[in-house]
């Protein structure tokens, strides 16, 4: 199985402090990695740094180096078109104030797609992929901030995916929602994972260990440890791992 991303010494610097140090991780193409550590530890920062999301904060700074399909994201590559190839959804549904339709052909109307059909098409598409349609198919000319924040998250997943991008980051993209919302993410996920590689920042152990193939543990800007979910969860080499997955801090 090869790396879709492979990352090496990588170390962000929000102004003098310093949030990431010297990490290095190799993510799976079509497999869903999980990053987990207590907060501040640096597993957010590591996500933005993946699609170059850091550049808009003000005063940071990168070293080290990640290859995307073995090429250097941060080394002659285009932003915009990085963050078309590796999307993201955040914490909090965040949909335009637009109506269900002009939020997920927003991308694909940037990039150049115009024509009504082709529009209609992935729109359709799209919500399909994220598990909204059946829902949702007699609202797509409502207001998006209309619908419950299960769907908001769904449809936020909907329009990164109408832009086809090959690598989906999620910054603990259940946090906000209800147990319901939670399960229909996670279900959608399982599915996503046949076609994109799926990076999440989460943490609830307990979903860490019901959708992802592989976790890293991060504890103070480094990696503690990295694998397979199950021998992260079951058969931990460092105390510190044991110690996070056990419940004793965090």
């Amino acid at each position: 199985m090869g790396y879709k991303l492979e990352v090496r010494n990588l170390s962000v610097y929000y102004s003098s402090l310093q949030a990431l140090r010297e990490v290095s991780l190799n993510i799976e193409d079509n497999r869903v990695t999980a990053l987990i550590g207590p907060s501040g530890c640096g597993k957010s920062t590591f996500l933005r740094a993946l699609n170059r999301m850091n550049e808009i904060i003000e005063g940071t700074s990168t070293t080290g180096t990640i290859l995307y399909d073995g090429n250097d994201i941060y080394n002659g590559y285009n932003p915009i078109m990085l963050r078309k190839q590796i999307g993201m959804v955040f914490q909090k549904p965040n949909p335009f104030p637009m109506s269900v339709y002009d939020n997920v052909a927003y991308g694909p109307r940037i990039h150049g797609t115009r024509k009504k059909r082709d529009l209609d098409d992935i729109v359709e598409r799209s919500l399909r992929a994220a598990a909204l349609w059946d829902e949702i198919k007699d609202r797509l000319h409502r207001p998006a901030m209309g619908i419950s924040g299960g769907q908001q998250q769904r449809l936020c997943i909907a329009r990164v995916l109408a832009v086809e991008p090959d690598v989906v980051l999620m910054d603990e993209p259940t946090s906000a929602l209800d147990p319901i919302s939670t399960a229909r993410i996670e279900d959608l996920i399982y599915v996503l994972k046949e076609k994109y590689t799926i990076i999440i920042v989460t943490h609830n152990m307990q979903q860490a260990g019901r959708i992802s193939d592989s976790t890293a543990f991060f504890l103070h800007g480094i990696i503690e440890e990295s694998g397979s979910t199950e021998q992260i969860f079951f058969k931990p080499r460092n105390a510190k791992t044991e110690a996070y997955i056990s419940g004793k801090f965090g």
